[in-house]
């Protein structure tokens, strides 16, 4: 019963035989495939490239220029902060002056004393410093827990 009548049996060896007895048909239909393959390949990869020249029109239209200039007064970011984390601490240093600027993005700073030795930094890790504003000191207050200074 679970087995399939002889008939059915022999007309399905038979099927199978004349599949592979027909060699060229088999190869038409593989390349037809592979070609099937190639132009999804080849939609995908303009479908990418469109996507990354549209990401990078919006991220070059979005970007602000630093009009940085020889003599003007410029905060340091301090990288190193991260290793101390601390929320109220000021990730910029400074005021530095700019001494240089160099045509690979590099400046060249000078701390706010004139005796001060000049060093170079990345110019993406510069900000202008507003003459306006007001600079405050921040008073460090210590916190006691049970009574003892921690």
């Amino acid at each position: 019963m679970c087995h399939l009548p002889v008939g059915i049996e022999h007309k399905a060896y038979w099927e199978v035989k004349e599949v592979n007895m027909q060699p060229q048909v088999c190869a038409e239909e593989r390349k037809l495939q592979l070609q099937e393959l190639e132009e999804l390949r080849l939609e995908s990869y303009d479908a990418a490239m469109w996507y990354k020249e549209k990401t990078k029109l919006w991220h070059v239209k979005n970007l602000r220029v630093k009009e940085l200039q020889v003599g003007q007064r410029v905060l340091l970011f301090q990288s190193r902060l991260k290793l101390m984390p601390g929320k109220l601490k000021s990730k910029w240093t400074g005021p530095y002056t700019i001494v240089a600027l160099r045509a690979n993005g590099a400046v060249e700073l000078q701390g706010s004393d004139p005796n001060s030795a000049s060093f170079l930094v990345n110019g993406h890790r510069v900000k202008l410093l507003r003459e306006n504003s007001v600079m405050c000191a921040v008073e460090e207050i210590p916190l006691r827990a049970n009574g003892v200074l921690a």
